[in-house]
């Protein structure tokens, strides 16, 4: 799809948890849009978003001490009310929390518009995003080819320092 082969965005997804699968696909499906030859190399946890099954993705609401946590039905007044800074970080480690923190987080996504992470990452692979998974992780965790979505190249970091090294206007993005 890109127009321009002096435009690179190169992306390294190293989280593979619901929320931090977003920005990656967003990132890519857009600057492919607007004509950039695009990759996205998943290493560690964010091999995970190319699994076939990505039901078991969550929000880890523990990890992200910024993040708002509004409640997506309700009176407005109530789903006004950022309750993060309210509930101290001990609740955030009761069995359940990070289930309920998915649910409305998924409840949010889908009263925005927001496509589905999977619709987002089909969307990139139209859009002729590259998907570069890292083989040794794929090792590492015991993961088999079969378990993650088609069309996918599994790479070493040295091919992924040779794909995002192409370009004087290439830009990587940590994630």
């Amino acid at each position: 799809m890109a127009t321009n082969s002096n435009t690179k965005l190169t992306i390294i997804a190293t989280k593979g948890t619901l929320d931090w699968g977003y920005p990656p696909f967003i990132l890519a499906s857009t600057a492919a849009a607007l004509g950039k030859d695009v990759s996205i190399f998943f290493t560690f946890y964010g091999l995970r978003l190319l699994l076939k099954d990505t039901s078991s993705l969550k929000v880890s609401p523990i990890g992200n001490p910024d993040m708002p946590m509004k409640m997506p039905m309700g009176p407005s007044w109530f789903r006004d009310i950022d309750w993060a800074p309210k509930i101290p970080n001990l609740v955030w480690q009761i069995p359940g929390i990070e289930t309920f923190a998915t649910t409305m987080m998924k409840k949010t996504i889908a009263n925005n518009g927001v496509a589905p992470l999977e619709e987002l990452r089909e969307l990139c692979q139209e859009a002729e995003v590259k998907f570069l998974a890292c083989q040794m992780t794929v090792d590492l965790f015991g993961f088999s080819h079969s378990d993650f979505i088609d069309g996918i190249d599994y790479v070493g970091a040295a091919s992924y320092f040779e794909e995002s090294n192409d370009s004087t206007c290439t830009q990587s993005l940590y994630m």
